[in-house]
């Protein structure tokens, strides 16, 4: 059967929209699963892949339902990177580029107050290792192709390459990948902190539902604000970082002083951290 998109108000396991043209979207429980659906292109990333990730990632941040996402790809590959007959086509690289910024998945993806899961497999390059490290949670099969071959192509990583994979890994380690695009193993990757797990390539899906499940049936506002405090505290000295840490746990204390419940059915939505540096 086609999997249909949810409606933002709709109860649990209701499926009420048209399905995508290159993602499948569901929803298991309180879990949302985002799985890229090119498979005869090894799920390079292409106009109408940004357009349908834009709105299924809206539909999870409005979704008071939802309590982690799942982001998978279909076939032999995670993402291959950006569909090159596209992007390629374009008169010119600026033009690219554009045209890939005109929507802001990569902000969508990093607003979401939900823990984000990404299992990758196959190939996981360029774009795909961008959306990669947008998440918070990577787990890799075995066998699973690392690279970031912009430079080489004569491109800089523009879709937050250049600012998460330092972020990720360090500098030095950043650099060597940035500016080779040599291409690294599953486990050089876990090493140099690109994933959190490996497992084998058999056991990725049951292994990427069980941790999505976890996070999506676990404590809502005591993930979502742990989740904003380390956030926070990437862009801040460590002296502010602690005070935004201290803020975010008085806040959660007082909502269970007041009877306010920190248990997973009160929903994401009410985890407000927008004021949290007041």
């Amino acid at each position: 059967p086609s999997i249909r998109r949810p409606s933002i108000r709709a109860p649990v396991g209701i499926f009420a929209m048209p399905p995508f043209e290159t993602l499948i979207f569901e929803k298991q429980g309180h879990l949302a699963h985002i799985s890229l659906n090119r498979p005869q292109a090894l799920n390079a990333y292409n106009v109408q892949t940004r357009d349908d990730f834009s709105e299924a990632l809206a539909a999870v941040a409005d979704d008071p339902d939802v309590g982690a996402l799942l982001i998978t790809g279909q076939g032999r590959a995670f993402c291959a990177g950006a569909d090159l007959t596209e992007f390629g086509s374009a008169p010119s690289l600026a033009i690219a580029r554009n045209v890939r910024w005109q929507r802001d998945v990569w902000g969508q993806l990093w607003r979401l107050s939900q823990p984000v899961v990404c299992a990758v497999h196959g190939y996981c390059i360029g774009s795909g290792l961008e959306i990669a490290l947008f998440c918070d949670l990577r787990l890799a099969a075995k066998g699973t192709v690392f690279a970031m071959p912009e430079v080489r192509l004569g491109m800089v990583p523009a879709a937050g390459g250049t600012q998460t994979v330092p972020r990720n890994i360090g500098l030095g380690p950043a650099l060597d990948l940035l500016l080779t695009g040599r291409r690294i193993d599953a486990e050089e990757a876990l090493a140099l902190g690109l994933v959190t797990r490996v497992v084998e390539a058999e056991d990725l899906p049951e292994a990427a539902m069980q941790l999505g499940q976890q996070l999506a049936n676990g404590n809502w506002k005591a993930q979502n604000y742990a989740k904003a405090a380390i956030g926070l505290g990437l862009d801040s000295t460590l002296t502010d970082g602690l005070a935004q840490e201290r803020r975010l746990s008085a806040r959660l204390l007082a909502m269970s002083s007041a009877g306010a419940s920190t248990e997973s059915s009160t929903g994401p939505s009410a985890c407000d951290v927008s004021d949290i540096s007041d």
